[in-house]
């Protein structure tokens, strides 16, 4: 099972639990049952989507080629793991257009999920170099080397802090230079649609084994030193990782999806509250109860951005970090599920048990 696959901190193998197996709802052949076997490039390949999609494409019986970066523990962990599995690993950034050509070659579907997205230690520049002019750079590639299809994957920080359902055809009003520059790669991954096969594809917050990002929020709330900021009453519309694989599999292999944007959301949304409150009852500790002012922490995080971002150095606490307390996401897949079928099979209590699993087998908690 592709959800499963993963090494120790110390790069040890790790064995597949009962709890691992029934994180697959569906057999890898059953992900996208009208894709044959093709020839894949992912994008941003070594990190955790990435990583998690190429297991399950090779799985499928397809041949993957990942384009990715080791910067991190992680990414060398999963670029080992890929290279075992079978995978060709290209170290190299969609910002270095000489190696997009070889890349390419001989490719059928590129996923491109290669993105800058967490990082508040660099300019804004590398912002639009990577998810802009990487994107501009992959895609001329891609037309020359005669790739049928790109899924591009993009985010649902295009919406910025709007309230209320959304669906494609909310207004797009990103607060961020993540979310504007997100939305500006969707528009010219969109300028290519009469050359090749693009579809566009916006993702919430992903999460399951293989993620290290929520370690944050679970290791606190198993120590029991979590607590929450603000009312905790913010919704979330976390989507769980084989979710999201089936998804973008189903889009690649549907040419009614071609052209169009689409959104992919998980089977619920929680709020902060639940969502901290599933996560202690999966790992069995009493729920979090403490709550704090947000506005202290706003304050704070304002000014270790101006402090440290010029310096080159990643704030501990910074005003995105917060969107996690403070913005609310109700989001509507109806659009994806009429076309392609789409259908989240996993809820947050069910996908929370999963994760705590993989983190208790990695020894993060």
């Amino acid at each position: 099972r592709y959800a499963t696959p993963c090494h120790s901190p110390g790069g040890g193998g790790v064995g597949m639990s009962t709890a691992a197996r029934e994180s697959t709802v569906h057999e890898a052949e059953l992900m996208a049952p009208n894709l044959p076997p093709s020839r894949i490039l992912i994008t941003g390949g070594t990190g955790f989507i990435g990583s998690r999609l190429a297991l399950a494409c090779l799985q499928s019986g397809h041949t993957v080629t990942i384009l990715g970066q080791q910067n991190t523990p992680a990414e060398s962990q999963n670029r080992e793991l890929l290279e075992q599995e079978g995978c060709n690993v290209v170290l190299a950034s969609v910002t270095e257009p000489e190696k997009l050509d070889a890349a390419c070659c001989d490719i059928d579907i590129v996923f491109h999920l290669a993105a800058v997205q967490h990082e508040m230690n660099v300019p804004d520049d590398r912002f639009w170099d990577v998810n802009v002019e990487g994107t501009k750079n992959l895609l001329e590639a891609a037309v020359r080397a005669g790739v049928k299809c790109v899924v591009h994957a993009s985010t649902i920080g295009v919406y910025g802090s709007m309230r209320g359902t959304i669906d494609e055809a909310s207004p797009c009003q990103p607060d961020n230079i993540y979310g504007v520059t997100k939305l500006e790669g969707e528009a010219v991954a969109l300028s290519f649609k009469d050359r090749l096969g693009v579809v566009v594809v916006r993702v919430p917050e992903v999460y399951g084994p293989g993620d290290r990002r929520l370690v944050k929020l679970f290791k606190p709330i198993s120590k029991r030193s979590f607590f929450i900021i603000g009312s905790g009453d913010n919704l979330h519309h976390p989507i769980y990782i084989d979710d999201l694989i089936r998804g973008l599999l189903q889009a690649a292999a549907h040419s009614d999806t071609r052209g169009r944007v689409f959104l992919l959301a998980g089977k619920q949304a929680v709020t902060t509250r639940e969502m901290a409150v599933t996560i202690a009852e999966q790992i069995g500790v009493p729920p979090p109860k403490l709550r704090v002012p947000m506005f202290p922490f706003v304050v704070a995080a304002a000014l270790l951005e101006a402090t440290l971002r010029p310096l080159g150095i990643q704030p501990p606490l910074h005003r995105r970090r917060l969107d996690f307390f403070r913005k609310s996401f109700s989001l509507s897949s109806r659009l994806a599920s009429e076309t392609f079928g789409f259908t989240p099979q996993v809820d947050f209590a069910r996908g929370a048990r999963f994760t705590a699993e993989w983190y208790r087998q990695m020894g993060y908690l």
